[in-house]
């Protein structure tokens, strides 16, 4: 493949699969406590929570870029935050661009842990609890493997929105090659450049090929839970 690619595409790749994967792994502890708060929860705000968990799919992806300019850059609050407490800087590095891609994928991912956890038949919780079961255990034995076909199904959902993620991230980090330039960010840089259309098709290609087979894999995993699980 190397001689098939050039470094800068060879990076870009790279750069993908690792801001996907952390925006992934990151971002599932947080999925999973919304999505079953969301489904088990009964409160005044529930449905403005929910909004706002959904709302990066229908804002434009240049407005959640840069409002995490403004939140996470290194003079907004919570950039600020992070600089000084953790020593992490998100704006214009690959952070930045995890972040991105796990708070365009989120809703994704919460969306079918929450299902998931809603298709759950109470009374085996309830058999459970009766059981002396606290509701930490009852959670973590009874609804989280339940709502195991869900989680890998939205994890794979979110890995897949961000590898195509593109509007948020060029807005909050940039496009700068080796740092922060993923697939996306590399496909416009090169179709903006003479000759560059060969290289553009090939990152395309390859593109669809890793979600195609992210997809491929979420449907086996999903059905051997679902059998394990049924069995």
């Amino acid at each position: 493949m190397s001689s098939f690619l050039s470094p800068e595409e060879l990076t870009a790749i790279g750069l993908s699969l690792k801001v996907s994967s952390v925006a992934m792994l990151v971002s599932l502890p947080f999925g999973i406590a919304i999505a079953f708060i969301l489904a088990r929860g009964r409160f005044y705000g529930r449905t403005l929570l929910d909004g706002l968990v959904h709302l990066p799919l229908v804002m434009p992806p240049v407005v959640t870029g840069y409002l995490l300019l403004l939140a996470f850059g290194r003079r907004g609050p919570l950039g600020a935050f992070f600089e000084q407490t953790f020593g992490l800087v998100f704006a214009f590095r690959w952070t930045g661009a995890a972040l991105a891609c796990g708070v365009m994928g989120f809703p994704l991912m919460v969306r079918a842990i929450r299902l998931s956890i809603e298709s759950i038949d109470r009374k085996l919780e309830q058999a459970a609890s009766t059981l002396g079961a606290g509701r930490m255990v009852v959670f973590l034995t009874v609804t989280l493997p339940l709502a195991l076909p869900g989680i890998l199904a939205g994890l794979v959902l979110s890995f897949a929105r961000a590898l195509g993620e593109f509007g948020a991230t060029i807005t909050f980090v940039s496009n700068i090659p080796g740092e922060t330039q993923t697939v996306p960010s590399a496909i416009y840089a090169l179709i903006q450049t003479p000759d560059g259309d060969a290289a553009a098709l090939r990152l395309t290609v390859i593109s669809i090929a890793i979600s195609l087979a992210a997809l491929v894999l979420s449907e086996f995993l999903a059905r051997r839970v679902a059998r394990g699980t049924v069995g």
